[in-house]
């Protein structure tokens, strides 16, 4: 069961080492600009888009809600979890991660345009790159956040909501 709880967004969570909001619309380079740090060597960016296909039907747009209030909490217990599993067992790593960012549209996404950014600073790029990817994973594995896909020649009562995986 979907549930619709966008009263109360825009929500944002600040994090001791950056953001994780939910919001109609995505500012990419403002996301980027906010992992900014003068000890980052690195910073690695994911910008999830609506493609125009999907299993040979033509996607005409897809559309996002979320149970908000949990989904911000998981969105930045996963970025805590990543953080502290980095961070663990490597004393040398004091900060593998020193800032990051995710943010996740709702609403209609038209094909082309950005439903999701990670931004991840980081002293080395692999950390950056590792970060980056786990945070996507977990995100579309666990957040409470559910997407319908819309195709071309299909009435919208036939578009089906999907886990957002």
């Amino acid at each position: 069961m979907v549930m619709d709880c966008t009263a109360s967004i825009p929500l944002s969570i600040q994090l001791d080492n950056g953001q994780c909001a939910l919001g109609f619309s995505l500012d990419v380079q403002r996301i980027i600009d906010s992992v900014s740090h003068d000890e980052a060597g690195a910073t690695a960016v994911f910008i999830g888009t609506t493609r125009n296909s999907f299993k040979g039907k033509v996607v005409t747009r897809l559309e996002y809600q979320a149970y908000s209030t949990l989904a911000i909490k998981t969105m930045a217990n996963i970025v805590r979890d990543v953080q502290a599993a980095m961070t663990a067992g490597d004393s040398a790593a004091a900060r593998p991660i020193i800032r990051c960012a995710v943010h996740h549209r709702l609403g209609v996404v038209p094909v082309g345009e950005p439903s999701i950014v990670i931004a991840v600073s980081a002293p080395h790029r692999k950390e950056a790159f590792v970060a980056c990817e786990r945070i996507l994973e977990d995100i579309k594995a666990k957040a409470q956040i559910w997407k319908r896909e819309y195709y071309e020649n299909e009435s919208d009562e036939t578009a089906e909501w999907k886990a957002n995986q």
